[in-house]
């Protein structure tokens, strides 16, 4: 198969996916977008919102449709990295046998990830990194395609552990959950509170998703699509020299090169998409905020004007 047919089948397939999931979750369009496109191009999402709106739900249906393992794991102050690497245990001949944990998985959900302490986070994200995990000197592979989907709680605070600039930086997309409209509350009121069990079928498999992952970095990318996305990287640091007036007025820090690489890897499967064959500057645009989003920091002086992540990175399009 071509390229350019299996362009043409990704965007049929996406249709499908879309309309595969829709029959349990309602709305959340942009949401499920981001998180595809994170799933197309191997990278991992950080899924910010409040409680109840439906981000287990959402991750699950998602990973039936794509045929995919899932395993949820909720984050807790006494967890510890055994309970999600796992561990060696003496079997009955006396030697020792390694008992996989839930991170052996195509899919996890980390749920409520600044709930557990920085010790336990860095073992998961070891393993969104390398792929991998070593357990006693012995380097276990885990199965591909493989992403890690955490959620964290914006209005909580105490108790938690935040994950360091370092650390959410790994995370390709954070990706923001608003409440949905009354139209699709009314909806999903009627959908949950009714009798019906939904069933979604399968309509990829793992060989397909890394297929598709492949396929999306051999899309070609215009040498001005590629300048633009560094750019607007670099125009977010402002203690560059050429930095803006007003990026010095409201950053403490800007985004590293991590967020140039997945600005032009999701630019293109963006633009796979939508059905064309190579990104352009608006598909840089339309990924741009969920991949900056996390990846400023504002100062005091932008906290005290209210002035959002979103709103700096419009300005610097």
């Amino acid at each position: 198969m071509s390229d350019v047919t299996a362009v043409q089948n990704l965007v049929n397939k996406h249709k499908s996916l879309k309309k595969e999931i829709g029959k349990i979750i309602i709305g959340q369009e942009e949401v499920i977008d981001q998180i595809l496109l994170s799933i197309y191009t191997g990278g991992h999402s950080l899924l910010i919102g409040v409680p109840g709106l439906a981000k287990t739900l959402m991750v699950n249906t998602i990973a039936q449709t794509l045929g995919l393992n899932f395993k949820r794991i909720q984050f807790t102050p006494d967890l510890m990295p055994s309970d999600i690497l796992g561990s060696e245990v003496l079997d009955q001949n006396r030697n020792f046998k390694f008992i996989k944990g839930p991170i052996f998985s195509n899919i996890i959900l980390a749920d409520e990830i600044n709930r557990t302490p920085p010790k336990t986070q860095a073992a998961l994200l070891e393993a969104m990194q390398e792929r991998a995990v070593t357990i006693a000197g012995v380097q276990h592979k885990l199965d591909l395609p493989y992403f890690v989907l955490a959620t964290q709680n914006p209005i909580e605070q105490e108790g938690t552990y935040p994950l360091p600039e370092a650390q959410l930086d790994r995370f390709m997309f954070a990706i923001e959950l608003k409440y949905p409209s009354i139209a699709e509350e009314i909806e999903v009121v009627k959908n949950t509170t009714s009798d019906n069990i939904v069933k979604v079928n399968a309509l990829f498999n793992a060989e397909e998703i890394v297929a598709v992952q492949h396929l999306i970095r051999r899309i070609p990318v215009p040498d001005n699509v590629v300048e633009y996305a560094v750019k607007l990287a670099s125009n977010t640091r402002p203690n560059i020299e050429g930095a803006s007036d007003y990026v010095r007025q409201y950053l403490d820090w800007g985004a590293g090169p991590r967020a140039s690489q997945n600005l032009v890897l999701a630019a293109k499967a963006h633009a796979a998409i939508s059905g064309k064959f190579s990104p352009d500057i608006e598909d840089v645009k339309a990924v741009s905020l969920g991949i900056l989003r996390h990846r400023i920091i504002k100062n005091y002086k932008a906290e005290a004007e209210s002035i959002s992540e979103e709103d700096i990175i419009k300005q610097l399009w």
